[in-house]
Order: C-alpha cells, then sequence, then structure tokens
C-alpha cells in the first residue's frame, strides 16, 4: 500500500479529509457505548516530543491503548533526534520498530525530514507552522454543533487574535471544505502573503470564501463560531509586552464581543488558554463554549486519524499460520529448556 503521512491538510482532498471525519464519527458513536473495536491490535506509535503536552500526548496514547496498540513517550533528551544522530538513522530505527511515528516538533523542517526517510506513516502533532490534528478535531466539533438548517458549507468561522500555527490550520481546512473563514487581527498579526495564497486557491476550488479584516466586531457579525488562541507562542516571550497592547482590549473575546455574534454562535479555543488574556472567563465557561468538547474530541479524531492510517497497513496474518509458528517457537523451546 501507498505511504501516507499525515503533515498538513493540503495533502489530502476535501473528500479525503470529510471521510476522516466521517470515520471519526464511526469510531466516536463505538467508544460511546464501551465498543472500541481493537483495530490497532499489537501496533506501536513512536511519540516524539520537543516540548510539553497536555491534549496532544493524552489523546494520542490513550486512543493506541484503547485500539488495541501501544505509545511510547519520547520526550526531549531521551532519543538523540538530530543531534547525536542524524534525523535519517532516527527515522530508518523507528520505521523498523514501530508502525507509525508522531511527532511535535519545534521547526517545522523537522517533521518534514522525518516524513522525508520514514517508511511508515509520520504523524504532525504540532510545528511552528502547523496544527493539522487540532483542526480535523474542530470540524468535527464544529459538525456536532452544527446550527440547524444548516450544512459544512454554510458554516462561517472566525479566527481572532494572532497569526498562529492553529490559525493557518483552520483556515486551510476550512477552505478546503469550503466553508467561509474569516481572521481578525491587527495588520501586523495577520497571515502572510504565502498563507493566503494556499487558502485562496482552496476557495476558488470548493467555493468557500476568505475574509482578513482589522475590525473584530465586523468578523464576529455573522459567525457560526468564534476561535480564538494564545497570543504568542514559544520563543516570542519578548515580545508579550508589545503583543499585549497591540491586542488588548480590541481582539479579546469578551462578553462585550461575543455578544456581538448571533444568538446561536459557539466559542471554540484548542487550549491551553491565558484566561482573561486572548479570552475572558464568562466567555469561556459560558453555556455556548464548546472548548471542552473540542479537547475530548481530539481522542475521538486521533482514534480516526490513526485507524485511517495504520489499518490498512497492518498485518493480519491467519490462524492458521499463526498456529503454525506458535508450534515452531514452542517445538524449538522444548529441546533447549
Amino acid at each position: 500500500m501507498t505511504l501516507r503521512h499525515f503533515i498538513d491538510t493540503q495533502d489530502y482532498t476535501k473528500q479525503e479529509l470529510l471521510d476522516l471525519i466521517e470515520l471519526t464519527r464511526k469510531i466516536k458513536a463505538a467508544d460511546k457505548q464501551g465498543c472500541t473495536p481493537k483495530l490497532l491490535q499489537d501496533a506501536s506509535l513512536a511519540m516524539i516530543f520537543e516540548e510539553p503536552s497536555t491534549r496532544t500526548r493524552v489523546s494520542f496514547e490513550v486512543a493506541m491503548t484503547e485500539l488495541g496498540g501501544h505509545a511510547l513517550y519520547l520526550k526531549p533528551g531521551e532519543i538523540h533526534l538530530g543531534v547525536r544522530e542524524s534525523m535519517y538513522d532516527t527515522a530508518k530505527v523507528l520505521s523498523r520498530m514501530c508502525d507509525a511515528i508522531f511527532a511535535r516538533t519545534l521547526k517545522h523542517e523537522t517533521i518534514t525530514e522525518l516524513a522525508k526517510y520514514a517508511e511508515v506513516p509520520v504523524i504532525n502533532g504540532l510545528t511552528d507552522y502547523n496544527h493539522p490534528t487540532q483542526v480535523v478535531c474542530d470540524v468535527l466539533t464544529m459538525i456536532e454543533h452544527m446550527p440547524a438548517g444548516k450544512k459544512l458549507e454554510d458554516l462561517r468561522v472566525t479566527f481572532i487574535g494572532d497569526a498562529t500555527n492553529v490559525l493557518s490550520s483552520l483556515m486551510f481546512i476550512c477552505t478546503r471544505l469550503g466553508m467561509h473563514f474569516t481572521h481578525a487581527a491587527p495588520r501586523k498579526y495577520q497571515p502572510p502573503q504565502t498563507w493566503l495564497q494556499i487558502a485562496q486557491a482552496n476557495c476558488a476550488e470548493s467555493g468557500g470564501s476568505l475574509t482578513i479584516t482589522e475590525d473584530p466586531v465586523e468578523a464576529v457579525r455573522e459567525a457560526d463560531f468564534i476561535y480564538t488562541d494564545l497570543w504568542w507562542w514559544v520563543g516570542q516571550e519578548d515580545e508579550i509586552p508589545e503583543r499585549r497592547a497591540a491586542f488588548m482590549p480590541k481582539y479579546q473575546v469578551n462578553l462585550q464581543l461575543f455578544n456581538k455574534a448571533p444568538a446561536h454562535c459557539q466559542f471554540m479555543h484548542c487550549l491551553p488558554a491565558s484566561r482573561g488574556v486572548e479570552a475572558t472567563d464568562e466567555v469561556m465557561d459560558h453555556p455556548r463554549s464548546i472548548i471542552f468538547d473540542q479537547s475530548e474530541n481530539r481522542l475521538h479524531t486521533e482514534k480516526g486519524l490513526l485507524v485511517y492510517l495504520l489499518y490498512p497497513r497492518l498485518k493480519r496474518p491467519s490462524q492458521e499460520l499463526q498456529a503454525y509458528h506458535r508450534g515452531q517457537i514452542e517445538a524449538f523451546l522444548h529441546q533447549i529448556v
């Protein structure tokens, strides 16, 4: 079977993304009745983390366990990723020992290099450029909370805040699926032209739309979902005062701004959040906040993604072949013990 990685949603067609989401919905339905099938029995996932994680680590590790497999947590300093061992060697070794490689890396080039040399699927768990597993989860959550009478292509999603790795991914998948995406931020913190070109090409193909504005009130006026994220990321700590001044209070998602949106509009955040900064507690804990539904859906999304990538590749030997090899091994053991 052709080897496929999950590095960027742009590598997948609209139908493939919809198939992945529908597979996830079916696995979630099974999970809710305690019937998660062991579709990845005895499979192994190497999980490389260059920075800490809560939702991503827990969701992938629990997903592998509940699907019948096993996940290995490889934190910084435990392997020689590109330091005492080349990326090529690390990718080749892990490919021989594991059925898939997951990586959360500080630089996007690290994950693309891993994928270049790996002989098993590589899954992007976040880089400085994008966060594709998060946004598949986000679209699943939107589908589950879709306003009455609307279909996916009708949805209007507004992202308020910095052009983060989540913003790029959310903009790409929404426009890929034919949705209507708006980003509100100060001009300095709006997406680069390269990102806009990708999203605009998606719109031309899917029928979606893209709006970039400095006006958050106008951005939320017709929104079905308002989404925000942290205003600074790893390595931007020295910019915090400047960023606070640029975003606060105009781009904070507070009740005043939330109430400018339609009465059915729902609030989303990928978490972790700086409560009281990019969003207030009143919005994050609002009855129309679905942030914890999002968090839970990370687990179901990882299950769907892992099954989508790994199930077709796993060997499923017949009972006869299994019995043959067991017999050969046990016979030899009887000779030497």
